[in-house]
């Protein structure tokens, strides 16, 4: 059996956006960390990737922002939002110490997050796949086993274990962590890439039943994507012959002018997506275990939070492990507490546009939505939380 002989602080299972975060931020407060995932980097993941003002805040806390930018992500300075025939452009203000916005690549993303997670000190173990959590005979975590890439098994001991293996964590269904609160799936979300056309920041376009979206990303490209109730979008892929002809036709009906756009351009990528996007909030720790990113709360995509949510509670975690680490044994507890606390707003908007209710009342929801945003990232700026790089 492949181990490793040393006994680790955490060992953290995943490393995209919660997994890496966590993993940056426990090395830089000088913890023995090792970062566990399966694929090899770089390398791409399902994800729309549009970074909310909270996600460019933490980048621009940890001292990452400039490394993405220059990585060639455009730094996205307008958002056009239209409904009802009516279309308004708003820059993006200076907030929260920030003034734009990003949608980089995620296997682009990712990676500098794993790279400054490396400097900082942290082991990353790519090619090796967890396929369960170590318990001692009181119930407490001590490690992961699994095997790697070429099937020998492998051990990693550590004295508390992080599952950010996304929403299907097999450290969350090796512990039995319970999902407290499931509010069901009533959206789907689906997206490619295009390019040869000019992109002046988002787009958010308003229909009954459909939010469509474009999000400037790398290579002079833009992911384009529907967010909709998935009884339309399994509609829509039975009456066309494939993915991609279900994908042109859907985007004609709710944003047609978009569509005309498009025309002129070329799609890059397949189509991909979510037909069925679950909303639940799953326990977030135990004995010597947290879960953090997907692995501990999954909404629709119709927010596009996601990445955000993972790097705030990143955060969370790593202050509430540090107290851990250093002895104090009520902190991990504590976690759970501040992660449900942060999530609710955003949560419940979330649930609530998934459930695409009359576009005057979803327009309404999404006015909201932009403060509950502005609110988070003030916070996230006002934290104290090691940010060196």
């Amino acid at each position: 059996m492949q181990s490793f002989s040393r006994r680790y602080d955490v060992v953290i299972v995943g490393a995209r956006a919660a997994g890496a975060a966590t993993a940056l931020l426990l090395a830089r407060q000088g913890h023995d960390v090792v970062l566990v995932d399966r694929d090899e980097f770089p390398s791409d993941t399902l994800s729309t990737h549009q970074l909310a003002r909270p996600g460019v805040v933490q980048l621009h806390r940890w001292g990452l922002l400039d490394a993405v930018l220059d990585s060639g992500a455009p730094a996205i300075q307008k958002v056009h939002f239209t409904a009802g025939g009516e279309s308004v452009v708003r820059p993006v203000k200076e907030k929260a110490g920030v003034d734009l916005l990003l949608a980089p690549r995620r296997h682009i993303l990712d990676t500098l997050v794993i790279e400054a997670a490396v400097r900082a000190g942290a082991s990353v173990r790519t090619g090796v796949t967890i396929d369960g959590v170590t318990v001692d005979h009181t119930g407490s975590a001590t490690g992961v086993h699994g095997h790697d890439r070429n099937g020998a098994p492998v051990e990693l001991a550590a004295r508390f274990v992080v599952g950010a293996d996304g929403l299907g964590s097999r450290v969350a269904r090796s512990l039995g962590a319970e999902i407290v609160e499931d509010r069901g799936a009533s959206g789907a979300a689906q997206y490619a890439y295009y390019d040869g056309l000019p992109w002046d920041g988002i787009e958010l376009i308003v229909a009954e039943r459909a939010l469509t979206g474009v999000f400037p990303t790398h290579y002079g490209e833009a992911c384009i994507w529907i967010c909709s109730p998935i009884a339309d979008a399994h509609q829509a892929r039975r009456q066309a012959d494939t993915r991609e002809d279900a994908f042109t036709s859907y985007l004609w009906r709710v944003a047609p002018a978009l569509a005309e756009r498009l025309w002129e351009g070329r799609r890059t990528s397949p189509v991909r997506g979510m037909l069925r996007a679950p909303n639940f909030i799953r326990q977030a720790s135990g004995p010597g275990w947290a879960l953090v990113g997907d692995a501990g709360y999954h909404r629709d995509p119709v927010t596009g939070h996601g990445m955000s949510d993972a790097y705030r509670d990143a955060e969370l975690l790593a202050d509430v492990l540090d107290g851990a680490l250093y002895g104090d044994r009520l902190a991990l507890a504590g976690y759970q507490q501040a992660r449900d606390r942060a999530l609710r707003p955003i949560f419940e908007l979330t649930v609530a546009l998934a459930g695409y209710p009359p576009a005057s009342e979803f327009v309404a929801l999404q006015k909201e939505l932009s403060r509950a945003l502005d609110a988070e990232a003030s916070e996230l700026a006002d934290l104290s939380l090691l940010t060196a790089v």
